[in-house]
C-alpha cells in the first residue's frame, strides 16, 4: 500500500512538472495563440506517459471506490510539488525575470477576481479537460485523440479558465502565495472536480435510465 501511495505521489509530482513546462512555455510567448498550443505540450506529456495530473483523474471518481479520494489528495499534492520545484528550479535561470513579469500579471488578475467568477471558470475549465482527456482514451482514430488535447487545452486558456494545477505554477514563479491565495486555489480544485464530474454523472444518470 505504502508503495502504491508513493509511486502515486511520484508520478504526480511528475505530472505537475510537465503542466510547469507547458506553462513556462507559455510565458516565454509574446504571441497567445502559439503560447496556447506550446501549453499542450503537459497534457501531451502527462497522457502519453501515464503520469498523475490531479484535473484528469478526478474525472474518474465516480467510477472508483471512496478510498480513492486519497489517491486524489495524494496527486494533488504531488502536482503542487512538482509545480513548486520547477518554479523554484526556474528561478534560478537567465529567463526568470521574463516569467516572474508576466505570472505576476497574471496572478494578480486572477486574485483580484471574486471566488464565484473563480468557481464557475473552474468548472468550465476542467469540462474541457475531461473532453480532451476522455477523447484520447476513447477516440478510435489517432487524429482525433490528439486534436481532442490540443483543441481542449487551447480552449481553455483563450477562455481564461481556471486550471488549479497550472495556477499552482503561476502562484510559485510569482512568488504569490498567501492565505488568500491557498484558499482561492481550494476554490478552484472543488470548481476542476465539478467540472471533471459532470460528464461521467451524466453518462452514469443515463445509463441507469436505460436499465
Amino acid at each position: 500500500m505504502i508503495k502504491r501511495y508513493a509511486d502515486t505521489f511520484l508520478y504526480a509530482v511528475m505530472g505537475g512538472i510537465c503542466i510547469a513546462l507547458g506553462g513556462t512555455a507559455y510565458l516565454c510567448t509574446e504571441n497567445n495563440i502559439i503560447g496556447a498550443i506550446l501549453f499542450t505540450i503537459g497534457l501531451f506529456t502527462i497522457c502519453t506517459m501515464g503520469f498523475n495530473l490531479y484535473t484528469g483523474k478526478v474525472s474518474y471518481a465516480l467510477e472508483n471506490k471512496p478510498s480513492y479520494i486519497i489517491d486524489l489528495f495524494i496527486i494533488w499534492l504531488g502536482n503542487l510539488a512538482g509545480t513548486a520545484l520547477t518554479a523554484v528550479l526556474l528561478g534560478l535561470t537567465r529567463i526568470s525575470n521574463e516569467i516572474f513579469e508576466k505570472a505576476n500579471v497574471i496572478c494578480t488578475a486572477k486574485l483580484g477576481d471574486n471566488m464565484l467568477s473563480m468557481f464557475v471558470l473552474a468548472i468550465f475549465c476542467n469540462l474541457l479537460i475531461f473532453i480532451a482527456v476522455d477523447e484520447f482514451n476513447t477516440n478510435k482514430h489517432i487524429t482525433g485523440k490528439y486534436l481532442g488535447l490540443l483543441f481542449g487545452v487551447v480552449a481553455f486558456i483563450f477562455c481564461s479558465f481556471e486550471h488549479s494545477i497550472a495556477d499552482m505554477f503561476y502562484f510559485s514563479v510569482a512568488k504569490i502565495w498567501s492565505l488568500r491565495t491557498f484558499c482561492y486555489l481550494l476554490v478552484i480544485t472543488l470548481g476542476n472536480a465539478i467540472g471533471g464530474l459532470l460528464v461521467p454523472a451524466i453518462r452514469m444518470v443515463h445509463k441507469k435510465l436505460l436499465q
